[in-house]
């Protein structure tokens, strides 16, 4: 069964009234993961992740610096999109570690995973928090499952609309990562450039133009992300699931619909099959119109359902 990572501290992450990294967000996605067509989900509560974890991308005076600013009550801002209250803190720690949980789950018996949880992670930098983000819990995941588990090979597949700058930034010396990152450009952070390729040329960036939509997206990913993939060989797989590229969303202007993040999770779920003995984990990051999030979230774990090998 795929397993679903989820936790009450995902709704204690509480931001301002209008911002778009808001409870409801969570709400939206649980309710339409209550239908019974996702009874069979593997349904288990995120744990807390471990200091070790998560010093494998961050130093101890990031973690240090998240912990003290967390206000014992209202709200505290780390910029101008970041915010912390009280039950912050626990709530990016259970993201990131639904995350490495994951990654033991499907190491320990096949098959996938989604973790939907918030705060998001794929903005924080090595000793920055921003976009809403604190811990890059993906990039914490992949570095779990080369140090814990004796991995060669991982690959990280980010396809929000908004470019994955904090998982570059903490995979770029990381050269048993191959880390590809589709997004719309020019957008937010104004980094992701075909140029940027890591250290050791293990990062690629697939800039979209605004105003694209999925027939665009999808032969990228056939001209480059998939050979790239095909040629790397990973032995996990792990997806950095933004749905902010979807027509309807606020934040952006991308154009893709729900078939289009069906067609995206079928074909990684390929690779995964080809490669990884179906070892694939997907973490919620973006999408803010509810809606279309829940719609597309529900979209992508119905395949991954179909999809499952365990």
């Amino acid at each position: 069964m795929t397993r679903l990572y989820t936790h009450p501290a995902s709704r204690n992450h509480v931001t301002p009234q209008g911002h778009p990294e808001q409870v409801a967000r969570i709400v939206a996605i649980e309710n339409a993961l209550a239908d019974p067509a996702f009874d069979a989900l593997d349904r288990v509560a995120a744990p807390l992740v471990s200091d070790d974890i998560l010093l494998r991308v961050h130093p101890q005076s990031h973690l240090d610096r998240i912990a003290a600013a967390s206000p014992a009550d209202g709200m505290a801002q780390l910029d101008a999109d970041t915010w912390l209250s009280p039950g912050s803190h626990e709530a990016a720690r259970r993201a990131a570690g639904a995350a490495a949980d994951a990654v033991d789950h499907v190491m320990a018996t096949g098959g996938n995973a989604f973790c939907a949880m918030r705060p998001p992670g794929h903005h924080a930098e090595k000793t920055t928090p921003m976009g809403f983000c604190l811990f890059g819990s993906v990039a914490a995941a992949a570095r779990h499952a080369l140090d814990h588990h004796g991995l060669s090979r991982v690959a990280v597949v980010d396809f929000d609309v908004h470019h994955g700058n904090g998982t570059q930034d903490l995979l770029w010396h990381e050269d048993r990562v191959l880390f590809v990152s589709s997004h719309q450009m020019p957008l937010y952070p104004g980094s992701g450039y075909a140029s940027e390729t890591g250290a050791s040329g293990n990062i690629l960036n697939l800039p979209l133009d605004g105003g694209s939509d999925g027939t665009e997206m999808r032969a990228a990913y056939e001209a480059e992300v998939f050979p790239a993939l095909e040629a790397y060989k990973p032995e996990l797989l792990l997806v950095s699931a933004g749905f902010d590229a979807h027509a309807a969303d606020p934040l952006a202007g991308l154009n893709w619909v729900e078939e289009d993040f069906i067609w995206i999770t079928e074909r990684l779920c390929d690779i995964a099959d080809t490669h990884c003995a179906g070892r694939l984990v997907s973490c919620l990051e973006g999408g803010y119109d509810l809606d279309a999030l829940a719609s597309s979230v529900a979209a992508h774990v119905a395949v991954l359902m179909k999809r499952d090998t365990a």
